[in-house]
């Protein structure tokens, strides 16, 4: 956040330094016919990517999330065949308790404990598991974000853009014209770049 706010300071700066130099210039040109323009200024290309449009269509962000959703259903699966072999327990064990089935409370109380186990086991694994796939998540989203700054990195190489803004709705950039709108050209290139493991 605090990035954004330095740089829509920088553009806003940059913007009075134009206005400024245009008002000077006009000044300037009632005297002369040469303006001074801040070096560089003339040369800057913008341009920006939705990266909603980008995360919904990158073949390589479909792919991990696809196989987000297997294993986070996978583990879902899991925990409730075990809570429910856990329920089946818990039940035997009260329908025998109340029918006094057990020889002696000592008895009883180790089949409780063991219950007891087997519930903390389970919530044991619940954490780990969903730990898991907490990491796994965070490891994804680096490698979608590094392949897109590697890609970008090279695409820049040919286009020469000193700025390339992301836009996520209206977080970061309120208004642009459609012509600095790099999306579709970026998608294609990430795309043809990337090979599915597994093929459709």
């Amino acid at each position: 956040m605090k990035r954004l706010n330095y740089l829509m300071n920088g553009l806003a700066a940059l913007a009075l330094i134009v206005l400024f130099s245009q008002c000077a210039g006009k000044a300037d040109n009632q005297t002369t016919n040469t303006s001074v323009q801040p070096a560089g200024l003339s040369e800057m290309k913008i341009a920006y990517v939705e990266i909603d449009t980008l995360l919904a269509k990158y073949n390589f962000c479909i792919d991990l999330n696809e196989a987000m959703v297997k294993k986070s259903e996978n583990v879902r699966l899991t925990l409730n065949q075990k809570a429910k072999e856990l329920d089946k327990q818990k039940q035997e064990f009260q329908t025998k308790y109340q029918n006094n089935a057990y020889l002696s409370q000592e008895r009883a109380q180790q089949e409780y404990n063991r219950i007891a186990k087997l519930e903390q086991d389970l919530q044991n694994l619940s954490n780990k598991l969903q730990s898991e796939l907490m990491s796994e998540n965070e490891k994804n989203s680096l490698q979608l974000r590094d392949s897109i700054n590697a890609f970008l990195k090279e695409y820049n190489k040919t286009k020469g853009y000193s700025l390339i803004i992301s836009n996520t709705g209206f977080d970061n950039l309120l208004y642009a014209d459609s012509i600095y709108n790099i999306t579709r050209e970026i998608l294609e290139g990430l795309n043809a770049r990337y090979s599915s493991p597994v093929q459709k």
